[in-house]
This record gives structure tokens, sequence and C-alpha cells, in this order.
């Protein structure tokens, strides 16, 4: 299972869901969702954009924990 730590690498760099929407070019809507760990997938010209953004490694937002994917 894949978790999104987005939330957390945000709140370190005290940066808003506002201020990162704005530079990284997606909306609040979608980045919501990323932070929650709402979605499927994610490309990776958007993960590229939020790495930049917030000066971070793709393993700062991403983290791997063995066990079985949830079904909703």
């Amino acid at each position: 299972m894949i978790i999104l730590r987005l939330d957390r690498v945000m709140a370190d760099r005290k940066m808003s869901l506002n201020e990162l929407s704005e530079k990284v070019g997606v909306s609040n809507v979608n980045l919501s969702k990323l932070k929650t760990g709402k979605v499927s997938a994610v490309r990776f010209s958007t993960l590229d954009a939020i790495c930049k953004a917030l000066n971070c490694q793709p393993g700062d937002i991403l983290e791997y924990t063995p066990g079985e994917m949830e079904e909703e």
C-alpha cells in the first residue's frame, strides 16, 4: 500500500493548499484529493512540480507500507 504524506510535507514547509496549487498549476480540488489520499494515480509531471515547489524528494511524499490495498 502507498501512503501519501503530502499533508505532512506541506505542514513542515508551512505551505497552504492554495499556495501549493498556484505554484504547481493543479487545482485545489485535485491537490486536496492527493493530500487526503483519495487518488489512485499521480502523474510524474505533477509529482515533479510538487517536489520542486516543496523542495523535497518523491520519497518524502510517498511511503510504501507492505499490506493489501484497501478496496472502496
